[in-house]
């Protein structure tokens, strides 16, 4: 019997590595076709075998449209790149694209997303910025699970669906320059994210949800130019918390002086500390300071004299986020004042 069980493993061994083999020789096979930057007006008939390519580049052009079935025959591809055109819409076929990893259609005229990209199951990027986008479809965050990077910056977007809760593999969620009134109740769902910027949506967003303080993979947190007067306790208990923007905001709480003079330490400490008084004196807020405490992060004795030298010095971990970097076509960027999208960025650190 255990002979047996040694041959089957033996022979399953074998198989898988075939398998390997024979996947490694058709990705070496796969071509990266580039034709950014070629001012096309549209895509000349393709004279290649469209399924062998692994990267399509067709940014920087005049492009209004992608043929339906172009998209179908890209069975192969894993990144997709047409930022910078005069897109208005997106072909219903892009839901074909079960392989796609990295979709970047920044920098053009679209007004919404096809349902369809809830299809594109292994995707792990997708930047939208700069376009005219007002919803993002209802179920994005259920189909999408593989999602590590959300970029849809320079928007018209008025809410984050509550699906997008569900993108646990979330490291970065980019939602500056819209005009968010609020961000979902049950974000601390997205247990890996390490970004968040809701900054520049100016009077719209006038306050965070108190779970924002349950993210407690979060590094950097970006609320700046935005209408919020209080900052909610649970921030203090962000551990891994490193940069925190604040500025263009009429805080109330913390006080002024504390975000200015003081490091990211007194603010967390302050919070923090206030938390525990009104735990004191308002039962109301049990149940938040409970699931603090479930989750070990609840401390009103932080104290910056704790800090040791080597998390002072702490670099930032997510080296690929980055800012606007003038993906959207020049047509776009007179959308947006120097001061606006220039603005000196003052950062608290560790």
């Amino acid at each position: 019997m255990m002979y047996e069980q040694q041959h089957l493993q033996m022979r399953l061994d074998a198989r898988k590595t075939a398998a390997e083999s024979r996947r490694s020789i058709e990705e070496e096979r796969l071509e990266v076709i580039d034709l950014s930057g070629k001012s096309l007006d549209s895509l000349p008939n393709p004279c290649l075998n469209l399924a062998s390519i692994c990267k399509l580049d067709l940014s920087n052009n005049n492009l209004q449209n992608i043929s339906e079935s172009l998209i179908t025959r890209l069975v192969n591809v894993l990144v997709f790149d047409v930022h910078s055109n005069q897109l208005k819409s997106l072909p219903t076929s892009i839901g074909c694209l079960s392989k796609l990893k990295v979709l970047n259609v920044s920098g053009n005229l679209l007004e919404s997303l096809p349902k369809s990209i809830e299809n594109c199951r292994s995707l792990e990027e997708l930047s939208v910025n700069f376009n005219k986008l007002k919803v993002l479809p209802e179920n994005i965050g259920f189909a999408l699970l593989n999602l590590k990077k959300l970029s849809i910056n320079s928007n018209k977007l008025v809410f984050l669906p509550q699906s997008t809760t569900h993108l646990t593999s979330l490291r970065i969620l980019d939602a500056r320059l819209n005009c968010l009134t609020s961000l979902p109740e049950d974000i601390d769902n997205l247990f890996n994210l390490q970004v968040l910027n809701v900054s520049q949506n100016f009077q719209y967003l006038d306050n965070l949800p108190y779970s924002v303080g349950f993210l407690q993979s979060l590094v950097e947190l970006d609320v700046s130019y935005n209408k919020i007067t209080i900052l909610p306790d649970s921030i203090g208990c962000l551990k891994k918390l490193q940069k925190l923007r604040v500025e263009g905001n009429p805080l109330v709480s913390p006080p002024m002086e504390v975000v200015i003079w003081q490091s990211i330490h007194a603010v967390k400490e302050y919070l923090s500390e206030k938390m525990n008084a009104e735990h004191k004196t308002q039962t109301k807020k049990k149940s938040w300071v409970g699931k603090l405490v479930k989750y070990r992060t609840f401390n009103a004795q932080i104290r910056s004299n704790n800090i040791s030298n080597s998390e002072e010095n702490e670099g930032f971990i997510m080296p690929e986020y980055r800012s606007i970097d003038g993906l959207a076509s020049p047509g776009y960027m007179g959308m947006f004042s120097p001061r606006r999208l220039f603005s000196s960025r003052t950062y608290f650190t560790s």
